[in-house]
């Protein structure tokens, strides 16, 4: 292991809010750049102050997305605080924004000017959609987003709504989709010398994620059905990829299946894949070894007809056994399945914490919480996992590395500049 990291010496001006901006700093700095936070004076990103478990404390919403940061309180709406930004700018690489459309460049800075002031710098923007998109304009949130990218019309039941995702495929996930293209624009820097405009739509950021949708769209206007899904063979296709419930999607039947239990946990369940390879294994751990070679059974096109008989057997297995004790039987006979894991067994599992996957931190005021660690696990060096900062705790820090002198920066603080 090394003690430097991978973006040592990078400086990142975030002046991002609530989560899709702040997902993507935050891996930044997890990499060692120093993520310097942009905050306006005595107010902060508002996820400070949203869904509050200690009155007057900074909430989980903000500590969870901005660890390892350094805040900057600092109104540039002033010219003493346009001036600070353009020196910010002139000394880093990368600057990072997800406010409402145009609203960076009514602040004077557009990317014309930003690219005048250090043509090195890599610009990266989050936006609900795409320039030439006719919601251009329009502001997205997390599951505006989810239903723009084609999510939630194919999530859910058949006979139900369409639905959002609890997973943050429109926030989050928008955040990594930018982090991957800021690394890109910062190698490309290494060859070229010059800075780009890195631009990430949310509604983009979701349909990435739903390719395999889209692959069913076009096979569904090919064939007219998608085998895969419930309504086959028995029910009906529109002209649009439906609601498939719990179906793998992936061309083998899967569900969700019942467990010891669940008359009183509404998460003992297991989510069960039935492939062909394993088909066999299969019958030999759910005691139906006739079904190895019966026409009606032995290959996934069989079954579609018969897949509810399949899951019935599953369950009569389980009705003796917890989800753990059942996933460490199918185990025993190489069939893949899950336990189905409540945020409270995540919080709680001992593997995640040795993993780094689920790490303890300490904040002044807040004291100790729980966060989500780095997911990517390096061979080189862990990233340390620090508390978020409180609101302009490193005021006066930048603006001395600026060359501020404390007499300058008290009379910021007069004129609340800071």
């Amino acid at each position: 292991m090394t003690s430097s990291k991978p973006l040592d010496g990078i400086r990142v001006l975030d002046f991002t809010g609530v989560q899709s901006g702040p997902s993507c700093t935050q891996m930044l700095a997890w990499f060692g750049a120093d993520v310097i936070k942009i905050e306006r004076p005595g107010v902060g990103d508002v996820t400070r102050n949203q869904l509050r478990d200690i009155p007057d404390v900074d909430a989980l919403y903000f500590t969870m997305l901005n660890s390892n940061k350094r805040s900057l309180e600092l109104n540039t709406k002033t010219p003493e605080g346009k001036a600070v930004m353009e020196k910010l700018i002139r000394q880093s690489d990368v600057l990072v924004e997800n406010f409402h459309p145009g609203a960076i460049d009514h602040m004077g800075f557009t990317w014309e000017h930003i690219q005048e002031l250090n043509p090195r710098l890599i610009f990266g923007s989050i936006k609900g959609f795409n320039e030439n998109s006719p919601y251009a304009n329009v502001k997205a949130y997390e599951n505006v987003a989810q239903s723009a990218g084609g999510s939630a019309s194919t999530t859910g039941f058949p006979d139900g709504p369409p639905t959002v995702s609890a997973a943050a495929l429109g926030d989050s996930n928008t955040g990594m989709h930018l982090l991957i293209g800021i690394l890109t624009a910062l190698l490309h820097r290494e060859k070229t010398g010059k800075g780009q405009r890195v631009t990430m739509s949310m509604q983009d950021a979701v349909l990435n994620l739903c390719r395999v949708k889209l692959r069913d769209q076009q096979r569904l206007e090919k064939l007219g059905f998608l085998e895969e899904y419930p309504q086959y063979p028995n029910g009906t296709f529109g002209d649009a990829v439906p609601r498939g419930g719990n179906a793998s999607g992936g061309g083998q039947p899967g569900t969700m299946l019942k467990c010891k239990g669940s008359d009183v946990d509404p998460n003992a369940y297991i989510y069960f894949i039935n492939q062909d390879h394993n088909w066999e294994n299969t019958c030999d751990a759910i005691g139906r070894p006739e079904w190895k070679t019966d026409p009606a059974f032995a290959t996934t096109q069989a079954r579609a007809s018969h897949i509810q008989d399949v899951w019935d057997a599953i369950e009569e297995i389980a009705k003796d056994k917890d989800k753990h004790a059942l996933t460490d039987y199918f185990d025993q006979f190489d069939v893949p399945c899950s336990a189905v894991l409540s945020m409270k067994e995540i919080m709680d599992d001992p593997s995640l914490r040795r993993s780094g996957s689920i790490v303890e931190v300490q904040q002044p005021k807040r004291g100790s919480y729980l966060t989500v660690g780095c997911p990517m696990k390096f061979s080189a060096f862990i990233p340390e996992i620090k508390s978020a900062p409180l609101l302009g705790e490193h005021n006066s820090e930048v603006l001395k590395e600026l060359g501020y002198s404390d007499e300058q920066i008290m009379e910021m603080k007069k004129n609340n500049v800071i």
